[in-house]
């Protein structure tokens, strides 16, 4: 299943695309306009980063690596929701979107705060906590990624390999 090749390119017009090969040579796809391709190229960089340093197989590069398609995470959801066993991938990068939003840095304890608020409103119990450690290295993975993406000339793509085993 892993790993999976990741290429995001970057139009010249603040556009950009995005595709995923599997191991089997299958791939998913997705094109992104102007307004959302800021928020969703660094949303799923935050994804590669969460996913990849707590070595979750489940999240959502995990569901593309395993055949979903970029299409299968649309609001008629035609899979089905994301499976209950999926790792709390999204949860984490929604945390971290939305701390970013806010111009403030959060604390291990306030993420774990929020995660269990959320599992709490949802009937579920909380899953396990991120610890300090794995949150500074989130978000220097992160910082690199993005460095990266911003150093991609319009035209030319970043190419990133997804292997949670290989954090």
């Amino acid at each position: 299943m892993f790993p999976l090749h990741i290429r995001l390119k970057k139009r010249a017009d603040g556009s950009s695309a995005q595709s995923c090969t599997r191991v089997d040579g299958t791939a998913t796809w997705q094109n992104l306009r102007e307004g959302q391709a800021a928020f969703f190229t660094r949303h799923d960089l935050t994804h590669i980063a969460v996913e990849t340093v707590l070595r979750h197989r489940l999240g959502f590069y995990g569901l593309l690596a395993s055949g979903w398609n970029f299409s299968d995470f649309s609001s008629d959801w035609p899979r089905g929701r994301i499976p209950a066993n999926a790792d709390p991938s999204e949860l984490l990068v929604g945390l971290l979107d939305a701390e970013h939003a806010s111009g403030t840095r959060w604390s291990a304890i306030q993420f774990n705060e929020f995660v269990v608020q959320f599992f709490k409103s949802h009937g579920a119990a909380a899953t396990s906590a991120i610890t300090e450690k794995q949150l500074a290295d989130i978000r220097a993975m992160l910082c690199d990624l993005l460095a990266q993406w911003a150093t991609v000339p319009a035209g030319e793509s970043l190419e990133l390999s997804f292997d949670p085993d290989r954090a």
